[in-house]
């Protein structure tokens, strides 16, 4: 079972398009994988089908509930979730002045049977508070979404500074998985030297996959779909048809 944290603060840098669309990449090969959205705003859980008052990872915070208790179908083979809702916005207070609230969700998560999952995806909010550092502590691997924007670059670095310091103080055994190239448009300049300078600084960790622009992509969330269900023969399914299979292999 790989745990990998979807992470960017910077918001409008597709984290949630990445993980609804590359769970079901992954479920499409027939790998069983779960989503667990940590987001406030619920846009994956929403995405996926979910209503907004159902119980899921703010539960797994606050309660000992059963975590099995907490997943749901997607409507999509191979693919569960674990819903946000708009009381993880309150976390940080709801557990002030516990112990270890950091680590609070790799605990929960390591009652999981490892045999009942091949990924879990975790959707993060894009704040650096304490639900990302909860996931950072709970993953092996970082993915981090990055548009084809100078801007994305600034916050890129910002990440990375507290990539490492989880991995020193919280979670030594966390990978940078890679970069993912999202909302790419190759027909500018601006995005081909942004993915210039993504290579020149951080190499073979950039994947060579990448998402391509496309309004088809865009319109998915409307239809509570994701994007191989809703156009499975776009050049965008091929897109993370591609990823997932990149993934997979950086993951052996």
């Amino acid at each position: 079972m790989k745990i990998i944290a979807v992470a960017n603060q910077k918001g409008g840098c597709a984290k949630t398009t990445t993980v609804v669309n590359l769970a079901a990449a992954l479920a499409d090969t027939g790998l069983k994988v779960l989503v667990v959205d940590l987001d406030p705003q619920a846009n994956a859980s929403q995405w996926l089908g979910m209503q907004a008052d159902s119980k899921g990872s703010f539960e797994a915070f606050t309660t000992k509930d059963d975590i099995n208790t907490l997943i749901f179908d997607s409507g999509v083979k191979n693919l569960k979730i674990m819903p946000a809702s708009r009381e993880l916005a309150y976390l940080e207070k709801v557990l002030a002045g516990e112990l270890a609230t950091e680590s609070r969700l790799k605990r929960r998560l390591a009652s999981l049977k490892s045999a009942d999952w091949d990924f879990v995806l975790i959707d993060t909010p894009p704040t650096l508070g304490l639900i990302t550092l909860n996931a950072l502590n709970a993953a092996n691997e970082l993915l981090v979404p990055v548009t084809t924007h100078v801007m994305t670059l600034s916050g890129v670095a910002q990440l990375m500074k507290t990539f490492e310091e989880v991995r020193e103080l919280l979670n030594p055994d966390l990978n940078l998985l890679g970069f993912l190239p999202s909302r790419v448009d190759l027909r500018t300049r601006h995005a081909q030297d942004i993915l210039g300078a993504l290579t020149d600084s951080f190499g073979e960790k950039v994947f060579k996959a990448m998402i391509h622009e496309s309004i088809r992509l865009a319109e998915a969330p409307s239809f509570q779909q994701s994007i191989l269900q809703y156009k499975p023969s776009s050049s965008s399914s091929d897109d993370y048809r591609t990823l997932a299979l990149e993934l997979i292999q950086r993951t052996q």
